[in-house]
């Protein structure tokens, strides 16, 4: 896998948030990259616990405009993640 971390990809940053407000906000990032035309975005939730970490890599497995998604192995408090496009559904 290519690694993609870009001062030009969008980015949500979860740092404070709980599971829920972190849910609800990477659903609305999603909806807005989608809406920009963009196909990768980086979610930034830190290492900690791994609580935040868990939460969104449950809610991406779940989410049906998600194409891939991984932990960033250059960041590993970062998850990369891949949408599909209207060509790919």
């Amino acid at each position: 896998m290519r690694e993609i971390i870009l001062s030009t990809t969008p980015s949500i940053d979860l740092h404070g948030y709980d599971r829920e407000s972190a849910r609800i906000a990477v659903k609305d990032f999603l909806t807005d990259v989608l809406r920009m035309g963009e196909k990768t975005c980086i979610i930034i939730h830190g290492i900690g616990y791994g609580i935040l970490q868990k939460e969104v890599q449950l809610y991406l497995g779940k989410d049906k405009r998600v194409e891939s998604y991984y932990l960033s192995f250059i960041n590993p408090g970062c998850t990369v993640v891949k949408l599909k496009t209207s060509k790919s559904k």
